[in-house]
């Protein structure tokens, strides 16, 4: 069953639908009711699947590249730095490289259930990246509309390797889905941007996963970066799920950090409203979360309030740090976006908000290849020497 998240009018599960008739909000999957044992989980292959009880598709013609199932990497020295018990969740090993493909293998199995031949998404890179590959996989056409010169080349690499149609749209983000939406309500397409409420049930599961790899516990907080604000919705849905199924006894605050100059969600928070002001021109290098009219933003609102949790906004400069960080202290290489949650959790870490001692998972959401240049660009050229033994050992001991 499809439910508005305000007005709470219901759909079936079979109908097309990305907002409510009645009131226009975003919608969301009902929780389903369901009597398993955690136990069910253990002996699964680790993919995301092995909780297929929880999702609300046709599981027998699964569209699937093996995602899920991503490294929790607990990372000693960051989190003794800062003094923090810290675990990273690295969604960048999923199969085109960031967790969109958890909402995707959800999505497209859905498309393909419901008979549709061509599925759509606006996209910043990451959603175009895994969209193309998956309706390869279903064998759908697949058409994507980019912002013009505002996708990073590793992700608009992928799309068009995909062999989907991309069509790049003389604007930002927010008027690229404002379009592909309009088409998809004409049903040209089958949309499968976050405001698709079928995409967050695969997002859901890196919730799942992380109280999963706890042990079955809650760590105090998650932290993550918030664009279109689809994924901290999920994944407070998913640690809800297991929270009333009785498998964790108790829930995180849900931290969503934006970039400063696309922060409609942090600025919403500071004013203590779920009022969100879209922001006019986003700016960020973290073109990942460029979004300044997030379509999910009354659930991450929802999420960060409910779970008495927190939003805060880093600079481009504390992001490109935050990103150097990760991968010189616990060699795990992120694109800037993903970056955000470790440049929030230093920055709530030295204004207090995070207490020493809390347990911390921070998701990362996108490997380091899907924008090489920027990584190029951040670090110091390789120094060019000829192959003479005696200058190299010159240059590693540092004489001239």
């Amino acid at each position: 069953m499809i439910r508005c998240v305000v007005c709470g009018e219901e759909y079936d599960d079979d109908e097309v639908i990305y907002t409510c008739k009645k009131c226009g909000s975003v919608l969301e999957l009902a929780s389903l009711d369901v009597d398993i044992d955690k136990s069910i989980f253990e002996c699964r292959k680790d993919t995301l699947w092995k909780y297929k009880e929880l999702i609300p598709v046709n599981s027998d013609h699964i569209v699937t590249l093996g995602e899920g199932g991503t490294p929790f990497c607990k990372c000693d020295k960051i989190g003794e730095e800062l003094g923090v018990d810290l675990y990273v969740k690295v969604e960048g090993s999923n199969p085109t490289g960031s967790f969109k493909d958890r909402g995707m293998t959800v999505g497209v199995t859905k498309a393909v259930e419901l008979g549709v031949d061509t599925v759509g998404c606006a996209s910043t890179g990451n959603t175009s990246a895994s969209l193309s590959a998956y309706a390869a996989r279903a064998g759908l056409r697949c058409i994507v509309f980019l912002p013009s010169g505002k996708v990073a080349l590793g992700k608009l690499a992928q799309a068009m390797f995909h062999g989907a149609e991309v069509i790049s749209i003389d604007g930002n983000f927010d008027e690229a889905l404002e379009a592909m939406t309009a088409l998809a309500l004409d049903k040209y397409l089958y949309l499968l941007n976050s405001i698709n409420p079928y995409r967050l049930e695969g997002q859901k599961t890196i919730g799942y996963e992380i109280l999963q790899d706890l042990g079955w516990e809650s760590p105090d907080r998650i932290i993550l970066p918030v664009g279109n604000a689809g994924n901290i919705s999920a994944i407070w849905k998913g640690v809800s799920e297991f929270y009333d199924l009785g498998f964790v006894d108790s829930k995180p605050m849900m931290t969503g950090i934006q970039a400063e100059g696309a922060c409609p969600i942090t600025n919403a928070f500071r004013k203590g409203t779920k009022d969100v002001v879209p922001v006019d021109d986003p700016e960020t290098i973290a073109t990942a979360i460029r979004i300044g009219a997030p379509v999910s933003y009354i659930k991450a609102m929802n999420a960060i309030y409910d779970s008495n949790g927190y939003s805060e906004t880093v600079t481009d400069e504390e992001i490109l740090d935050a990103q150097k960080y990760l991968a010189r202290k616990e060699g795990i290489g992120v694109e800037p976006a993903s970056a955000a949650s470790i440049a929030g959790l230093r920055k709530l870490r030295e204004e207090g908000v995070i207490d020493k001692g809390e347990r911390v998972a921070c998701v990362v959401t996108g490997h380091l290849l899907k924008d090489p240049n920027t990584a190029i660009d951040a670090c110091t050229k390789p120094v060019e020497v000829s192959a003479d033994i005696d200058a190299l050992k010159n240059l590693l001991t540092n004489k001239e």
